[in-house]
């Protein structure tokens, strides 16, 4: 157990101090200062001349946002196009057939919105050309669109920003052909190494050591995997995700996932402060996310390690931790570290099976969704954690007597009302969900039977979870939930579009406005918003809000389940 830990305990630290420097190369590429990935300029020029963009016209926030909600539309089509035509299309060896329109819906629009929810098996509901140029497409072009939005509020937050904010599509190929890709690849070629197959062939046959003739699925797993884990995507491409001996052969390629899931977002925490040359602004950031991670992580590797007390109730030994779910070669610390880092984030990809967690376990990674601030998405994380920055500002000004000022420029009603609205949407949104949904089940449980394999206390938490993963942009389930059915493909769908598009629109709206006022010197009375006083006022204001929020609801599901085991 304690090289168990040493091997989380390093995979943490390493992928924080690769961070560090890839957080200031962020900020140099997007600030536009000169860097060695120069050489791709002619290559980006190219790009901007058969898009018809001009890289040197700078936009308003408006018009950062109306590209982005356009080009994010004719995505859509595409999507859709592909995924009820996939059986008919080249690239399908092993005559997997298209979607249902209603899944095809759900698949589009969580693949669209960078959540990667997915209602069906990833090998055998797509095929080859669906994988690779539709939903790897798709973790490609919508982890850049979330970094864009990003730096448009780093660039309105700058000192001297006044309307014109850069230019999105700049910003947007950027985060392609400068990280995402790089990365990714870098990715992929370990873990091709280790053994996940990258090929155009058919199912492979096997014979088992039993004896027994199978089918093993293959394809071009590797380079989906690269772009799944860098981009926070999440979408695997096997069914059982990083849990497949395929996607995730040695411990090797799980550490490198794993670290690869959280690397991006906590250095765009860091650029965040290099980019305003404040970078004592983004450790603070950093900080906070990290207390509020480890918060969550530390219970949650000590509940997995000790096992389950029902099963240690029937005379189970459990010294290997609780193995249910998980994969004997990779362990439960390792289990556990994958299962917060990945709903800390919008990731969502798996190396265990989160509903087998341990009750407590299980309410760790909603909470990690619920909370949607600590590390959070490639850029998008950053955007939910300003607004909680926001309100902490405002809050702090009404207590010291002062108007609540930013980074020079004044937090008044019109910024405060959209921060409180993004604020409040995400749980009104995942318990309006799960109330709809218990009241369907409740009201007809023989018609909805097959929603809950597990009917009670944690039949209530798949359906929680589902809807706060839908929310969050995760795309990780407790996969007990029957949910590739018109309603929860439909339902799940309109979580999806609300909850990704809102809170980028809501903080680059803010951003905007903040841009056009007058910059007000620092003087003695200024709130300082880059020191650890500052930081706890800013961890308080999002646990409050989420224990507010989600306590009821969390209390009839996990903590109910919990309970009842340890009092048998």
């Amino acid at each position: 157990m304690n090289k168990e830990l040493l091997g989380i305990l390093v995979i943490f630290l390493t992928t924080v101090l690769l961070a560090v420097p890839l957080g200031r190369y962020l900020a140099t590429i997007y600030r536009g200062d000169k860097s060695w990935s120069d050489f791709l300029l002619p290559f980006e020029r190219l790009l901007y001349r058969l898009g018809g963009v001009r890289p040197e016209r700078e936009m308003t926030w408006q018009q950062h946002l109306l590209a982005l909600l356009a080009i994010n539309l004719v995505w859509f089509g595409w999507a859709m196009f592909v995924l009820c035509t996939q059986g008919s299309l080249p690239l399908n060896p092993d005559h997997n057939p298209s979607m249902t329109p209603d899944q095809a819906f759900n698949t589009a629009i969580s693949f669209l919105v960078n959540c990667n929810l997915q209602h069906y098996s990833g090998e055998s509901g797509l095929t080859y050309f669906s994988q690779v140029f539709c939903i790897m497409f798709l973790q490609f072009v919508t982890a850049a669109t979330g970094m864009a939005a990003c730096v448009v509020v780093f660039n309105a937050l700058r000192e001297g920003a006044v309307d014109k904010l850069g230019n999105f599509y700049v910003y947007f190929v950027r985060s392609i052909t400068r990280v995402l890709v790089p990365l990714s690849l870098l990715v992929a070629l370990v873990i091709v190494f280790q053994g996940t197959p990258m090929t155009w062939q058919a199912k492979a046959p096997v014979v088992t050591m039993q004896g027994d003739s199978t089918f093993v699925s293959r394809g071009p797993a590797a380079a989906m995997i690269g772009i799944k884990q860098i981009g926070t995507n999440g979408g695997g491409y096997y069914g059982v995700n990083s849990a497949h001996p395929l996607e995730n052969p040695t411990f090797l390629s799980n550490a490198v996932e794993n670290g690869a899931i959280v690397l991006i977002p906590i250095a765009m925490a860091l650029a965040f402060g290099y980019y305003l040359r404040r970078p004592k602004l983004g450790w603070m950031v950093f900080g906070v996310m990290t207390a509020g991670y480890l918060l969550l992580q530390l219970p949650t590797v000590y509940l997995e390690m000790h096992g389950n007390p029902a099963i240690t109730h029937l005379g189970i030994d459990q010294s290997l931790g609780s193995l249910e779910g998980k994969e004997m070669r990779l362990g439960a610390p390792a289990s556990a570290l994958w299962a917060i880092q990945t709903t800390v984030t919008s990731n969502g990809s798996v190396n265990a099976m989160h509903d087998s967690l341990t009750p407590l376990s299980g309410m760790n990674a909603m909470l990690g969704m619920m909370t949607n601030a600590f590390y959070g998405g490639v850029g998008v994380g950053f955007l939910n954690f300003f607004v909680f920055i926001i309100v902490a500002v405002f809050i702090s000004g009404l207590m010291v007597g002062r108007t609540p000022e930013f980074l020079g420029k004044k937090i008044e009603a019109r910024e405060m009302k959209i921060a409180i609205l993004i604020a409040l949407l995400h749980p009104l949104l995942i318990l309006a969900g799960t109330a709809l949904s218990a009241h369907l089940y409740v009201g007809n449980p023989t018609e909805y039977a097959g929603w809950l394999a597990n009917p009670g206390y944690h039949g209530f938490s798949e359906m929680l979870y589902e809807y706060t993963s839908a929310a969050a942009n995760n795309g990780s389930g407790f996969e007990g939930l029957g949910d590739n059915t018109p309603w929860w493909n439909i339902s799940t769908g309109v979580v999806l579009l609300l909850s990704r598009y809102l809170p980028i629109i809501g903080p680059v709206a803010i951003a905007g406005l903040l841009a056009r006022k007058k910059y007000i010197p620092e003087s003695a009375g200024t709130l300082r918003t880059d020191t650890g006083t500052f930081g706890v006022m800013v961890f308080f204001v999002i646990w409050i809000i989420a224990a507010l929020a989600f306590f009821p609801a969390l209390a009839l599901g996990p903590l109910a389940e919990h309970f009842t085991l340890y009092a048998k």
